[in-house]
């Protein structure tokens, strides 16, 4: 495992800096880097590191979440809250119903087979999203209507919205007695059961760092420690109750910025030091998830399942974000940057297939195939775009003593 580590941060090193000297986003180049180093390319991450995968790239989204709590401040989140609710909703599910209807026609699924694949799609990937709206923040891009904020806030209960609905959809299909009405009903609930055990985690910890003579180094591990124990309370309660945990881990973070911000700003520090390599092992471990040839199987009217879905996707932003104060270039900035997929379709595009769910290759296929292309499309999208679609507003550097 040590040598897979190895490869993984040096080339990652590599590519993240290429791509960055290209003007593109660095997480592309270790996305690409991931798929050809992987075991569906030349196969130079070792199998203890593959199967361990999953918990690393958890871990590194629970720091990028952890960091986006500690700079999402109280008057910033209500001036987005309304605004966030209904874009962590509507395009999600105009996306996957949308899906769920075009597969019908195009691949000949039932409607239950199309919601299947279409909620897979339909939840957008944090961890292409949350450091890039990070990246703007600290620049002040787009931060005089809090666009940024807006994006953070909403994907991270997006998310939420699309696996319960793929998870109520996958029930059908196995024929289990569920009731689609009560699992929509319990998505508020699994929302509120995060967001309450986060301001929990988050208030013990201010009361711990308080009282308590900690260095920042040992605060962060407590705190990631923490983030990771909530994430598996979610996996242990899953059968009886859903816990939305990484919205917990990103309220905990609000939490100690509302009550210790200069705290706060340390720890945000300290935490952008982890995500440099946090980030590494994410994408370039997302991208040795994705087997091209399985993509190749989706062919053509894949691409349109993808374009159709990200059309819908597309009218749903514009639809949550209609009679706001932003503008229609800060709107159609909210569009593309609503498009990147990869975290969530890499783990849970292959479940169909594995439960013997019928043309779950090809659902995995076209699940695949979206990480390929909407991952780098709306990644340069939102690189190319931002400076273009929003205003910047000067940014007060502070000095941080190491």
């Amino acid at each position: 495992m040590a040598t897979s580590l190895a490869i993984i941060t040096l080339f990652g090193l590599l590519m993240n800096t290429l791509f960055t000297r290209l003007k593109l986003p660095g997480l592309l180049g270790m996305l690409l880097l991931g798929i050809v180093i992987g075991p569906h390319g030349v196969n130079w991450i070792g199998p203890e590191l593959m199967s361990a995968s999953a918990d690393f790239r958890k871990i590194a989204l629970i720091i990028i979440l952890l960091r986006a709590g500690l700079g999402i401040g109280r008057e910033s989140l209500n001036d987005v809250g309304v605004t966030a609710l209904k874009m962590s909703v509507l395009p999600g599910v105009f996306e996957g119903l949308t899906v769920a209807f075009v597969a019908t026609k195009v691949f000949g699924f039932t409607f239950i087979q199309g919601g299947i694949l279409g909620f897979i799609l339909a939840a957008v990937s944090p961890a292409v999203i949350v450091p890039m709206m990070i990246q703007l923040s600290e620049k002040g891009i787009g931060t005089n209507k809090n666009i940024p904020t807006l994006i953070l806030a909403a994907a991270s209960v997006d998310d939420v919205v699309a696996i319960t609905i793929f998870s109520s959809f996958l029930g059908l299909y196995s024929g289990a007695h569920v009731n689609i009405g009560v699992q929509i009903a319990m998505i508020p609930v699994s929302i509120l059961l995060g967001i309450g055990v986060g301001i929990l985690s988050g208030f013990l910890l201010v009361w711990m760092f308080k009282n308590h003579h900690i260095r920042d180094t040992k605060k962060v591990l407590i705190i990631l420690g923490i983030g990771i124990m909530l994430t598996a309370l979610e996996n242990a309660l899953k059968a009886r109750i859903e816990i939305a945990a990484l919205l917990g881990v990103m309220t905990i973070g609000f939490i100690i910025l509302e009550k210790r911000p200069v705290v706060a700003h340390r720890l945000s520090h300290k935490f952008n030091k982890i995500w440099v390599f946090a980030e590494i092992l994410l994408f370039v471990l997302v991208g040795a998830q994705v087997d091209p040839s399985i993509a190749v199987n989706a062919g053509l009217p894949g691409l349109l399942i993808l374009g159709a879905g990200l059309f819908a996707r597309s009218l749903g932003v514009l639809a949550s974000t209609a009679m706001t104060n932003l503008n229609l270039k800060e709107r159609l900035f909210c569009v593309l940057a609503y498009w990147p997929k990869a975290t969530v379709q890499a783990a849970i595009g292959a479940i169909p297939l594995s439960l013997g769910v019928k043309d779950g290759e090809l659902i995995m296929a076209i699940a695949v195939l979206s990480i390929i292309v909407t991952a780098p499309l709306g990644a340069v999208a939102i690189r190319l775009t931002s400076n273009k679609l929003l205003s910047q507003t000067e940014v007060m550097k502070e000095r941080v003593i190491e």
